[in-house]
């Protein structure tokens, strides 16, 4: 069984911009049963950063280099339903996740993916594959 990591912007942001050893070695480190990806909706955000800074080419350079190797994860049906039912039970528990990592947290779900951030505010996405901190160094 392939064991799946779905990175989520920040993590990306720490190994492209080499700020977390640590993220960086657990993503190179990783064994022949277990696969890093990206949604679709990381690669968004991470395009969209790069778009509020168009002079900063060594930083493009990086992002480009680091999306053309990574699995990006398309977004679909499956993962909209899964969003509705992870909105649902936050709504009703009273919790909630800014928008696109509500986006993020679903599409991990939907993954049956281990979501790997720094961000707390996913301690509430009800993963059932949990979160985990690659960037533990920062």
């Amino acid at each position: 069984m392939i064991e799946t990591f779905m990175m989520d912007t920040n993590t990306v942001s720490h190994i492209v911009r080499r700020r977390s050893v640590a993220a960086r070695t657990n993503l190179v480190s990783l064994g022949s049963s277990q696969i890093a990806c990206i949604s679709s909706i990381t690669q968004g955000e991470i395009l969209y950063g790069l778009a509020k800074s168009p002079s900063a080419h060594v930083l493009r350079a990086a992002i480009m280099d680091f999306l053309s190797r990574i699995l990006i994860l398309p977004w679909g049906s499956r993962e909209a339903e899964s969003y509705g039912t992870l909105r649902a039970k936050l709504e009703a528990a009273g919790k909630s996740l800014d928008s696109l990592d509500m986006l993020i947290a679903a599409h991990a779900i939907a993954a049956d993916a281990t979501l790997v951030t720094s961000d707390k505010a996913f301690r509430f996405a009800q993963n059932p594959r949990g979160t985990i901190n690659w960037a533990t160094d920062i």
